[in-house]
């Protein structure tokens, strides 16, 4: 296939969120070892997670509706150069300090290039409709979060340098995506508004704001969820569900990625508000399950724990993208998009962080049963306002017309 061919373009499109994933997921697994290696305590490792989406919503603030100026991909060259150097500082660091470096070049990364890797999919595809766009990017993301916890947890459990050798092959495949986005255009006809860019605050266009909230709100619970697993998933099947072999809890973590790429591609024709409404309640009956599983030490719970989390995040990432993609103007599509993320990574930061300061101070499993009510309460939330924020003009479903 050609790398003119539409279709690459759209499949190049999707590798570049893949990889943003893929990316910011890669020091999941690793985690334990910086603890053990470097007595990393649980606020410490999820302050490194939170570095990460907090940098990000800072990017996105600033630089979110870049591509709606500069073009697609130029900022996507600039996202996926920021993610090898996180990568390549992540597989060269000697101490504790230079991961934090490490991880604010991944949230500058993955700032840049997300919001334009979701814009670029919708204006990329040629079938399908949104539903399509919605649909992939969903499971790339998914992909991404997959091959992050299974290749680096079979790397450090069999593989010599654990905390460096994944890192490395993030590091090639960065270096593959950014040659593939190189074959894009310089400009997608209608993509981009004819005003130059400058630093201003992003905005939603008028007469989106229900719609954007809703989707803000959707895809910010998936995020806030997805926060306790990623940050903490590796320590939990460590420390409480008594695996001590991180290829087999990576495999457990991976079970919610690829749930969530099943449910993505399964729920494309749901109309978007019952994908959220759907999504909320499978969120909130995981976080019951994962304190169930930490109060029980059963691997088994973990896992359906994992499937009941993959559910929930897959619809409400699906149901929250579709709005935003049936509706936003292709002009303002990756301003549009940045509001919504910078909403939802910025509520996963401070998620990570107080829920890691509160395993310092009372344990992993006193923390759990203090942050599950509020998540469950935020799920259920979800499924309740999506109802009645989540009208666009006309019948809005994830599937376009």
């Amino acid at each position: 296939m050609s790398p003119s061919h539409p279709a690459a373009r759209f499949w190049t499109a999707a590798s570049v969120a893949m990889l943003a994933l893929w990316a910011s997921g890669s020091p999941t697994m690793i985690y334990p070892l910086y603890a053990e290696d470097w007595a990393m305590t649980p606020a410490a490792t999820t302050t490194l997670f939170a570095v990460y989406p907090l940098v990000l919503v800072v990017v996105l603030l600033v630089f979110g509706d870049l591509s709606d100026h500069i073009g697609r991909r130029t900022a996507l060259l600039a996202g996926v150069a920021a993610m090898f150097l996180g990568a390549l500082l992540f597989a060269l660091a000697p101490s504790e300090g230079w991961l934090f470096v490490a991880r604010a070049f991944q949230g500058l990364g993955v700032g840049l290039a997300i919001a334009p890797a979701s814009a670029a999919m919708v204006e990329f595809n040629t079938r399908g409709g949104t539903a399509r766009a919605s649909s992939v990017n969903t499971a790339a993301t998914a992909v991404g979060l997959a091959v992050a916890t299974i290749i680096a947890g079979a790397l450090v459990q069999y593989a010599p340098n654990p905390r460096q050798l994944s890192y490395w092959v993030v590091v090639l495949v960065a270096a593959l995506v950014f040659l593939a986005v190189l074959t894009l255009p310089r400009h997608v006809a209608g993509a981009e508004t004819s005003s130059r860019w400058r630093p201003r605050a992003i905005r939603v266009p008028e007469g989106l704001r229900g719609v954007v909230t809703a989707s803000a709100l959707a895809i910010t619970t998936a995020f806030a969820v997805g926060a306790v697993l990623l940050s903490l998933g590796a320590q939990i099947s460590v420390d409480l569900i008594h695996s001590d072999n991180t290829l087999v809890s990576g495999l457990v973590l991976a079970i919610t990625s690829v749930v969530i790429g099943i449910t993505a591609l399964a729920a494309k024709r749901m109309p978007a508000r019952l994908a959220i409404g759907l999504g909320g309640l499978a969120s909130a009956s995981a976080v019951a399950l994962l304190v169930l599983s930490a109060a029980t030490a059963s691997l088994p719970v973990f896992a359906v724990t994992s499937v009941a989390a993959g559910v929930g995040y897959g619809l409400l990432f699906l149901g929250g993208l579709g709005l935003l993609n049936q509706h936003a103007p292709a002009h303002h599509r990756a301003g549009t998009i940045s509001v919504v993320y910078t909403v939802a990574y910025l509520l996963q930061g401070i998620v990570a962080v107080l829920l890691g300061l509160e395993a310092t101070a009372v344990g992993l499993q006193t923390a759990l049963g203090v942050a599950a009510p509020v998540l469950i309460v935020l799920a259920l939330s979800t499924s309740v306002v999506a109802t009645v924020l989540g009208r666009g003009p006309g019948r809005v479903t994830v599937q376009e017309g």
